[in-house]
């Protein structure tokens, strides 16, 4: 799986203890599946690599789908799907919540999470 932001050590640190206190993953990590490049979930699966996981759940998008769209996070920011595959292929990362996955259904832009439907697998089923 590539990367393309840092994470925030704060959340990372809250998420883990959160995912051992259920002892699921609730939800997969969305990925291009052409690149593997992470669109959603950069502190899930830095938390589950804590944990001691080697499995990790994904959920595959094409990313080159005009369906998704790309938009900062912060505003006067720019960030393109050109920037975050460059900066993954690179292996470089970008600030801590640069991006928000975008995807177009029924004519209305929704966070590409909710898509990533519940899996809730045991964590001893990802180690």
């Amino acid at each position: 799986l590539k990367e393309h932001e840092e994470i925030r050590p704060d959340y990372l640190e809250q998420l883990k203890n959160e995912i051992l206190s259920d002892g699921i993953l609730k939800m997969p990590i969305a990925v291009d599946k052409k690149t593997f490049i992470i669109l959603d979930g950069h502190h899930r699966l830095h938390a589950l690599k804590k944990i001691g996981c080697k499995r990790i759940p994904v959920l595959l998008f094409d990313y080159q789908s005009p369906e998704i769209e790309v938009l900062p996070h912060r505003e006067g920011e720019t960030v393109t799907k050109e920037m975050i595959i460059r900066t993954a292929l690179a292996g470089r990362r970008m600030p801590p919540k640069t991006s928000k996955h975008m995807i177009l259904i029924k004519g209305e832009l929704k966070h590409i999470s909710v898509l990533e439907k519940d899996v809730n697998i045991p964590l001893d089923q990802l180690k």
